[in-house]
């Protein structure tokens, strides 16, 4: 693993923050009564995954940047679940699911992949 910088400079977070930036243009169109329901734990969710990359990176540890990493994937699979429910409850378009769901997996290899990285890699800056 080569030294980053910064939380920015990781593919992880880039294809989080992608996939974070296209779940918000996605779910404007869903119904007015999911405000504060799928529609806000959607979004908190799908967040919540490059949030906790960003907060991992920063603790400066390898142990915390894979705990931090754990707890992203976590929210990773929330995020997914709830987009097969926005699938299920027709909010989203198959072929539209499809793409998040595409790059959620994504997202998911990369995670591993860091993670696994950690255990081998010098400090993580």
């Amino acid at each position: 693993m080569s030294l980053a910088k910064s939380f920015t400079e990781l593919k992880v977070w880039q294809e989080a923050h992608k996939l974070t930036l296209e779940i918000y243009k996605s779910t404007e169109n869903f119904p007015k009564s999911e405000s504060f329901g799928l529609t806000s734990q959607l979004r908190r969710s799908a967040s919540s995954v490059a949030a906790n990359i960003t907060e991992g990176f920063a603790r400066g540890s390898k142990r915390e940047f894979a705990q931090f990493l754990t707890i992203a994937r976590g929210s990773l699979a929330e995020t997914q679940n709830h987009l097969l429910l926005a699938r299920d409850l027709n909010y989203l378009h198959q072929a539209h699911f499809r793409q998040l769901a595409d790059r959620s997996i994504k997202v998911h290899r990369l995670l591993n992949a860091l993670r696994r990285s950690l255990k081998t890699s010098a400090p993580v800056h």
